[in-house]
C-alpha cells in the first residue's frame, strides 16, 4: 500500500463481511466459554501450573468484569472468546508476576530513575512519538510482544528458530487480526515489535481504562473513574522493576506512553515523581473521528449490529473527561519536568520537540541518538500504510464544527489547531 492511498470505510454501518470474517465468526461458534471469574483463574493456573494470585482484591474487579461482558449477550462467540483470552493472559500474568517477585525480593530494590512518559489523547501522536524515542538505545521501551506476556511461561524455552515463543504468539495474533481486520494497520498498527503502552502490565492487577477499549464497558468505566488508581500505578511501577532487573542493563531510563495519564496526573506524578511528562495535544475532533471509526470499523467482528451513535456518544464524552482533567492537573506536572507537544508542529519539525524532550530529561543528544532517531523518521513517514479517510457528518451524524465548540476549553489552554473539516 503506497503512502499516498486513501482508504474511505464505505460499509462502515452496514459491513459487508469477507470469507475470512465469516470464517473467523463460524469459528467462535464452536469455542465456547464461560466469562466467569472462575473459568478464568482455572485457565491461569492450568497454563502456568501456579496457585499464588497474591492479594485478593483484584477479584472484585475481574468478577465485574465479566459480569458486564457475560450480560452482553450480542457479542459474537468469536468476541466472547477474544475477552476471555484476555482476561486469562492477564490472569496468568498475575501468576508469574507473584512468583518471580516471591522469588527475587530483591527486585523491588530497583530504581525507576527519571523515566520519560508521552501522554495524549489516542490518535494525537502519542504512538508515533514514543516509538521514535524508543529508537535511541539508551532507553528501555516496552514492546508489544513484552507487554503481553512481560514473564515466560514455566518449562516453555525458544523455539527451534531461536524465536521466543511469547513473540511468535504476538505475530500470530497480529497476522489474525490483519486477516479478519485488514483496515488496522492503517489505523493501529500492532507489529510485535511496536512499542506499546505500559498499562498492559496493569492488566495483571485487573486495573486501567484498557478494557474500555475492548468492548462497551461503561459500568467498568464508571467504576474506574471512582476509584484510586494509585495502587494501579504501583503495581505498574513494580512490574517495570521486574522488567528492568531481568534485562540487566544499568543505567538505561525508560519511555512509556499512554492516553490514561492525561486524566491520572495526581496518580501518575505520585508514583513517578521524577518523571518527565510530554503531553501531545492534537483537534479533539480529529482524535474522535478516527476513534470511533476505528471502534465502529472492529465492531463487525464483536456484535451483529454496529452501534454507530453509541459509539459516537461514548467516546465524545470520554475524551472530553480526559481533557477536562488535563487542563486542571496540567500544571502538576513542573515546567522544568514537563514539554507540550503541538500535533502539527510535531509533524512539520519534530526535532523542535526532541530538542526539548532531550533537554528537559538531561540527556545529552549524541551523534549516535540522532542518527538512530533521523533514521526511524525517515522510514516512517505519516499514512506510510495508507491513511484513513473520515467522514464524521456522513457515518456518525455530527457536525465537526459543532463538535469542536464542545471543546473549546482545551482550545483556550494548549496550542491546538483545528483539523477536521
Amino acid at each position: 500500500m503506497s503512502v499516498s492511498e486513501d482508504i474511505r470505510i464505505d460499509d462502515l454501518a452496514h459491513p459487508q463481511l469477507n470469507d475470512a470474517q465469516r470464517g473467523a465468526l463460524a469459528w467462535g461458534e464452536s469455542q465456547p466459554v464461560q466469562l466467569t471469574p472462575e473459568a478464568v483463574l482455572g485457565a491461569a493456573r492450568a497454563r502456568t501450573g501456579l496457585q499464588d494470585f497474591g492479594p485478593e482484591d483484584f477479584r472484585e474487579r475481574l468478577a465485574l468484569l465479566c459480569s458486564e461482558w457475560d450480560a452482553d449477550r450480542p457479542l459474537t462467540a468469536m468476541h466472547r472468546a477474544v475477552l476471555f483470552g484476555y482476561l486469562a493472559r492477564y490472569a496468568s500474568n498475575r501468576l508469574l508476576i507473584q512468583q518471580a517477585l516471591a522469588q527475587q525480593p530483591q527486585v523491588l530494590a530497583e530504581k525507576i530513575d527519571r523515566p520519560v512518559i508521552v501522554t495524549g489523547l489516542p490518535r494525537s501522536g502519542t504512538t508515533h512519538l514514543v516509538n521514535l524515542l524508543a529508537a535511541d538505545a539508551r532507553f528501555h521501551s516496552l514492546p508489544l510482544w513484552e507487554s503481553y506476556e512481560p514473564l515466560p511461561v514455566p518449562g516453555e524455552g525458544m523455539l527451534p528458530d531461536g524465536t521466543d515463543p511469547r513473540y511468535a504468539r504476538c505475530q500470530a495474533s497480529w497476522e489474525g487480526m490483519r486477516q479478519v481486520t485488514p483496515l488496522l494497520a492503517s489505523m493501529h498498527p500492532m507489529e510485535p515489535d511496536h512499542i506499546h503502552e505500559e498499562l498492559e502490565l496493569m492488566g495483571p492487577d485487573f486495573a486501567s481504562y484498557n478494557f474500555e477499549w475492548l468492548t462497551m464497558s461503561p459500568r467498568w468505566r464508571d467504576h474506574y473513574l471512582g476509584s484510586d488508581q494509585t495502587p494501579h500505578y504501583e503495581y505498574l511501577k513494580r512490574v517495570l522493576k521486574l522488567l528492568q532487573w531481568r534485562r540487566g542493563q544499568p543505567g538505561k531510563r525508560w519511555v512509556l506512553k499512554c492516553p490514561q495519564h492525561l486524566e491520572q496526573l495526581p496518580a501518575l506524578l505520585k508514583v513517578f515523581p521524577d518523571a518527565i511528562v510530554v503531553f501531545t495535544h492534537r483537534d479533539p475532533v480529529a482524535v474522535i473521528q478516527s476513534i470511533i471509526t476505528m471502534q465502529a470499523y472492529t465492531q463487525r467482528m464483536q456484535r451483529p449490529k454496529v452501534e454507530m451513535q453509541w459509539l459516537r456518544d461514548y467516546w465524545v464524552a470520554r475524551t472530553e473527561h480526559l481533557l477536562r482533567a488535563c487542563v486542571r492537573d496540567r500544571d502538576l506536572a513542573r515546567p522544568g519536568r514537563s514539554v507540550d507537544s503541538p500535533f502539527h508542529v510535531f509533524m512539520r519539525d519534530p526535532w523542535r520537540i526532541l530538542d526539548e524532550v532531550y533537554a528537559k530529561a538531561q540527556l545529552p543528544l549524541s551523534g549516535s541518538a540522532r542518527g538512530s532517531l533521523e533514521q526511524y523518521l525517515a522510514a516512517h513517514p505519516r499514512g506510510k500504510a495508507g491513511q484513513v479517510v473520515y467522514d464524521l457528518k456522513g457515518d456518525f451524524g455530527v457536525d465537526p464544527h459543532e463538535l469542536r465548540d464542545r471543546f473549546r476549553f482545551y482550545f483556550d489552554r494548549f496550542e491546538v489547531r483545528p483539523e477536521a473539516h
